[in-house]
């Protein structure tokens, strides 16, 4: 209950940073910091569950749930200021609702989880790719790095006189690669997830089952 607390609170913290990134400059730096509080948050929720001994096969599709929403209302404002590409969000989007719903039918199916000891995932290397501790602090850290430099480029927009132009040319050249590292790192993350649940792309009995249950 608490992990799932945190979640929500994370979830409703992005939108209040979102709204700040919408102001002044001062508004867009306070809203650098709480970015990185809300990356904390996301690995508070999973340290309290396992302290707590409050870990659930639920908890751990919330929390996937959060991610999802923060990540893509993050990406989704960035685009519409004109500094993110508009092909960024249209990948995250589609690569997540196909993910996502191949984790669902392996849950619902199956049991099987995202990640830990009922991982959907059948062999080590996709196991790796996708959910390994590893995997997720790399391509965690990758976002993070994303949005902070991101964040800050909205902030600089406001002053541009903070920063040399050359530098400033040179930081958002910097940051558009790291975010489509993170593009990259995203698509590598998810294919794993296609092809080990490809059985059930192709399984004829149990997505009738779920539009006759819809």
């Amino acid at each position: 209950m608490a992990a799932n607390i945190i979640t929500l609170g994370r979830i409703v913290l992005t939108f209040f940073v979102i709204i700040l990134f919408l102001g002044g400059f001062y508004f867009r730096i306070t809203a650098v910091l709480l970015t990185i509080l809300v990356v904390y948050l996301d690995s508070l929720d999973g340290i309290v569950a396992r302290k707590l001994g409050l870990a659930s096969e639920f908890g751990a599709l919330f929390d996937i749930t959060g991610d999802r929403i923060v990540e893509q209302i993050y990406w989704i404002v960035f685009t519409s200021v004109g500094i993110v590409s508009f092909w960024v969000p249209i990948i995250f989007v589609c690569r997540s609702f196909l993910v996502d719903t191949l984790r669902s039918v392996a849950f619902a199916k199956e049991g099987k989880t995202p990640f830990g000891e009922k991982s959907m995932m059948r062999s080590s290397f996709t196991h790796f790719l996708t959910a390994s501790r590893f995997s997720r602090a790399v391509y965690g850290a990758g976002k993070v790095l994303a949005f902070i430099l991101l964040g800050a480029i909205l902030a600089l927009n406001k002053k541009p006189e903070l920063l040399p132009q050359n530098a400033f040319d040179q930081l958002k050249l910097f940051t558009q690669s790291i975010v489509w590292i993170v593009v990259v790192m995203n698509l590598i993350r998810g294919l794993p997830v296609l092809w080990d649940g490809r059985a059930y792309l192709f399984d004829k009995k149990f997505p009738r089952l779920l539009k006759d249950a819809g």
